[in-house]
């Protein structure tokens, strides 16, 4: 299924008594919008072709009535709209948005039960990537000490070689051994300071 438009805040609230109230004809919307506000019936009418021309809605013939019916569940939209939101007002810090969303309102109890729950979860959750994460530590910090003994078979391996080589190497001694004397020089400096 394709990604769905995000819906404008009028849109969302038709859709919120959509999910609560299940198919909903426009009256029956425009009697029940969350924020109350007194609107004209055409406008909760634009409102709704309008979700469903983003597909947000499907429409269907009962009688004369044309029932609604959301298309996402809620899940789906709600999602969305607050990974949004959070990036756009909180810059993404989780904390922050609970905090202010927590002072906008009062919680019933079991509205704080379930809240609780899912703290709890999420702390969980937490404590368990943390304990995964440990012993992999530890697998990483004894992987090099496995691979030492490789790196002392690479070394022995060119000095078979060596007698191939020869001409190169003692280029090589030659260049080290004309660089020696400044070497020497800066560190009897640095021992004098």
């Amino acid at each position: 299924m394709a990604r769905p438009i995000q819906p404008s805040n009028l849109e969302l609230q038709a859709l919120t008594v959509l999910w609560h109230e299940g198919p909903s004809t426009v009256a029956s919307i425009h009697g029940t919008l969350p924020d109350q506000k007194d609107r004209a019936y055409t406008t909760v009418l634009s409102v709704m072709q309008s979700l469903e021309r983003k597909r947000l809605v499907r429409r269907s013939r009962v009688g004369r009535a044309h029932m609604y019916e959301a298309a996402y569940s809620q899940d789906e939209i709600v999602r969305r709209a607050t990974r949004e939101y959070l990036t756009n007002a909180f810059g993404g810090r989780l904390g922050e948005a609970i905090l202010a969303i927590l002072s906008a309102g009062n919680l019933t109890p079991d509205e704080k039960l379930t809240v609780e729950r899912e703290l709890q979860r999420h702390k969980t959750m937490a404590a368990k990537k943390v304990a995964k994460k440990a012993p992999a530590k530890k697998a990483a910090k004894k992987a090099p000490a496995k691979k030492a003994p490789a790196k002392k078979v690479a070394k022995k391996a060119p000095a078979k070689k060596a007698a191939k080589k020869a001409p190169a190497k003692k280029a090589a001694v030659k260049k080290v051994a004309k660089k020696a004397p400044a070497k020497k020089a800066a560190k009897k400096a640095a021992k004098k300071k």
